[in-house]
This record gives C-alpha cells, structure tokens and sequence, in this order.
C-alpha cells in the first residue's frame, strides 16, 4: 500500500502586509496589505513605547488587496510600527518619520 502525505500551507490563508512607501517619508505614506478572507481588520499605528497612535482601518472587509495613505502630519520625527490584525493573524513592520 502507498501512503501519500499532503501538507497544507496555512501561509496561503495568510494576510500579507507591504512595506509602506515611501519609507522614510514625510509628511504621508502608502501602507498596502491582502486580505485573503473576509474578516474583521485592524490597521493601527504605535510609537516605540507601543502606545497606539492612530487607528488607519478598523472594519470587516473582503478579500482583497487594500491601500491606505498615514498622514503623519502632526508627528514627530521617529520610529513607529504599524501593525495589521485579520481574523486571528496579526504581522506588524516599522517605518520612519523623517522631517
């Protein structure tokens, strides 16, 4: 007898999340992600001390791929981290504010 072993990718299920860009920027950015399934999505923005400092998403959405400009405006120059949460998946990456 022949036993065939399958994996399967949980990755594919996975949102993905861009690098924003421009990056380093000032005074917007572009951040891109995929949604691969309908769920419930959050995309938010902290400082290095993880204090949350804008909300840029926060709704149900389709899948798909989305874009979504961060007008830092009334920052200051630094680090911070955006992070995305679908479903139960949440991936983060940093960027640069450089005045």
């Amino acid at each position: 007898a022949t036993t065939e072993i399958y994996t399967l990718s949980l990755h594919d299920a996975l949102p993905i999340l861009e690098q924003n860009y421009p990056n380093p920027f000032n005074p917007s950015t572009t951040i891109e992600f995929t949604v691969k399934s309908a769920s419930s999505v959050n995309l938010s923005v902290y400082n290095l001390q993880g204090q949350l400092m804008a909300v840029l998403v926060n709704e149900q959405l389709s899948p798909g791929v989305y874009k979504t400009v961060f007008d830092a405006t009334n920052f200051p120059t630094g680090i911070y981290f955006y992070k995305l949460t679908a479903g139960k998946n949440t991936m983060q990456k940093k960027m640069l504010i450089a005045k």
